[in-house]
């Protein structure tokens, strides 16, 4: 990890330290420590649980569609993945660090860089996919609850779902109308040309459109795997569902057993929306004031909604950061392509 993000991390730390202190400005200490006591340590211990299995389901797809191109990837490869995707998601402005970190860490297996990307980008358009799907499910339930608690955020989540979309149609029309959607990037970039360097552009051009060549003759390959492709979506959606239930398993632990499952869970759905939205780094302050507004109909003790908020936090963010920061000291195995193993 360069230097800069090692400041960066220790920025977020601070600041999540900060926060933390911010909402406990009005409970006594004392209080906040009684409820952590007396919480069901197995309800929180099967949230943690949840946060393992989301980091393990993303390893399984990882190496799902690398294992059939691979040879000699193994588990341990594929579940550094998910936890340096954390880790840079973590510290960059809307998550933009995670594909790239994502893209190294394949690259010190051994995989090519062409390979890794196009995979990266089709783990990303399946994991999109269902983000939207599951949206529209948790929207159509619980839009009007949102509202009501949110008021004018909620057409943040309502942006926030229109972005997710056209990410997923660009990258649609870069599966089905590949020479289309060259020529549309050609226009939308051409303005780029007035403030940059002839050479620099030139550079940025190619770049794109190779990256576009790869996602392409990629998603073509994978395309005609019908049961590959079948068989992650069905992961990513347990994966997704297993992330999801986190507040669930968390109210229940604080005593809260007649929570809604399928409302608790859809408007987990929706804060992680309002969340990506938020330009600081794994959007801190906006998802701390999204949880407590959304679940104070659900939490009546003050300390204890606050006692979630911090617990959901933990596992959902700096958990994930942790892990990351294991997956960086663990040295990758090697892989060898199966085009360039010897015949026998």
């Amino acid at each position: 990890m360069s230097r800069r993000n090692k400041w960066v991390l220790t920025l977020m730390l601070l600041l999540g330290i900060a926060i933390f202190a911010f909402s406990l400005r009005d409970i006594k200490f004392s209080v906040l420590i009684n409820d952590f006591v007396h919480i069901n340590f197995w309800w929180f211990g099967v949230a943690i649980l949840c946060m393992v299995l989301y980091l393990g389901l993303e390893a399984v797809i990882v190496k799902v569609f690398i294992s059939d191109r691979i040879e000699g990837f193994t588990f341990k490869d594929a579940l550094r993945i998910p936890m340096v995707e954390q880790l840079f998601n973590g510290i960059t402005p809307f998550s933009s660090g995670g594909q790239p970190a994502q893209l190294i860490a394949l690259m010190q297996t051994g995989v090519d860089a062409g390979k890794a990307s196009s995979v990266l980008l089709m783990k990303f358009v399946v994991y999109q996919s269902m983000i939207v799907i599951n949206f529209l499910i948790a929207l159509v339930i619980g839009f009007n609850d949102i509202q009501d608690k949110l008021h004018a955020l909620v057409w943040l989540v309502v942006f926030g779902f229109t972005i997710h979309l056209a990410v997923i149609v660009g990258l649609l029309m870069v599966m089905f109308w590949h020479a289309f959607t060259k020529k549309m990037v050609g226009v939308v970039l051409y303005p780029c040309r007035w403030f940059m360097k002839k050479d620099h552009f030139a550079r940025m051009e190619t770049n794109i459109n190779s990256k576009i060549d790869s996602f392409y003759h990629e998603s073509v390959r994978i395309s005609g795997q019908g049961k590959l492709m079948l068989k992650v979506f069905v992961i990513t959606f347990f994966q997704l569902m297993f992330y999801y239930l986190i507040p669930y398993f968390i109210m229940l632990s604080l005593g809260y057993t007649t929570a809604n499952i399928v409302m608790v869970t859809s408007l987990h759905v929706l804060i992680v929306m309002v969340i990506s939205l938020f330009p600081i780094p794994g959007g801190s302050g906006g998802a701390e004031y999204s949880f407590e507004m959304i679940f104070r109909s659900y939490i009546s003790s003050n300390s204890k909604l606050v006692l979630a908020m911090i617990l959901w936090r933990l596992l959902t963010y700096y958990f994930g950061m942790l892990t990351g920061l294991v997956a960086m000291v663990i040295s990758p195995d090697k892989v060898i392509e199966k085009n360039d193993l010897p015949n026998e």
